[in-house]
């Protein structure tokens, strides 16, 4: 699994402020990462000195973020070797010019299951959507090893029942479709207290994507995602993240607990899940 970092994003106004002043010592603690995402809006133009700065100081690929097609470009442009790199993203209502740009410089495409009209409240929906932008790829010529498809995570705090929806999207792709698929992984807990939690919990829920954004200063979660890639528990609570996992892809039952933190992460998969009903202090035992 390839862990992207999502940190360097403008919407945190620190990371705004940062990039207008260029402040790099500030950007250095996100670079430590496979891959970091570059999610840099879709007038600005920081790929200039960006890119350069993250070849400078770290080994990390990185997700070119953006909706301007130019900026990528040149991100990738001034990148060089973008095997191993992304291009963020690319939907129905914005395929050619990013599909195109995939083509050319052999990086690797996440594709979003959504259209002009939103983002399909069935897994169907997303599904559907999922399907006509493979057979678009293909008959463009990208590999199918290059395709990271996106079942869009919404938060459990705007509507609940859409995380079993987006679990269910990245079952149906990988049951047809030769591809891979991405989570956006700390959009399940935006609005939500206790935010660890919930992310810990739902990489249960996730744990079989190709790849995932997530926040690099979340260490534990770094940890959760490799313990259960090579089902190596080294406690109770690992044990616990591991049922989890289990029970989500076999279909099967959450186990019941007598301890106050195993029962916290048991109340959120059941949340998740949508076997218990959402509210913000789902954390009180």
């Amino acid at each position: 699994m390839i862990l992207i970092g999502e940190n360097i994003n403008i919407i945190s106004k620190s990371v705004k402020e940062t990039l207008s002043t260029k402040n790099t010592e500030y950007l250095k603690q996100f670079l430590d990462m496979e891959c970091v995402d570059l999610n840099i809006g879709p007038k600005n133009q920081y790929f200039d000195w960006l890119v350069p700065f993250v070849k400078a100081n770290s080994t990390a690929n990185i997700s070119f973020d953006t909706t301007n097609s130019a900026e990528t470009e040149k991100g990738l442009k001034l990148f060089g070797n973008c095997e191993n790199c992304f291009i963020n993203s690319a939907s129905k209502d914005r395929f050619d010019k990013m599909s195109d740009l995939a083509l050319e410089y052999n990086c690797n495409l996440i594709l979003l299951t959504m259209d002009s009209n939103g983002i399909p409240k069935t897994a169907d929906g997303r599904f559907e959507i999922a399907y006509e932008l493979y057979e678009k790829c293909i008959e463009k010529g990208l590999s199918h090893e290059k395709l990271y498809f996106d079942p869009l995570v919404l938060p459990l705090s705007v509507d609940q029942s859409q995380a079993m929806e987006a679990v269910n999207t990245i079952r149906m792709i990988k049951e047809s479709l030769d591809v891979k698929t991405i989570v956006g992984l700390s959009n399940i807990s935006n609005g939500s207290p206790n935010r660890n939690l919930i992310n810990h919990v739902f990489a249960c829920f996730v744990s079989d994507v190709d790849a995932a954004i997530v926040d690099c200063k979340d260490k534990e979660l770094i940890r959760i995602f490799n313990m259960l890639k090579n089902n190596s528990p080294k406690s109770e609570i690992d044990e616990v993240y591991i049922q989890i996992s289990d029970a989500v892809k076999n279909f099967g039952e959450f186990m019941e607990y007598n301890d106050v933190e195993r029962q916290k992460i048991d109340k959120a998969a059941k949340i998740i899940s949508g076997g218990e009903i959402y509210s913000h202090s789902f954390t009180q035992i």
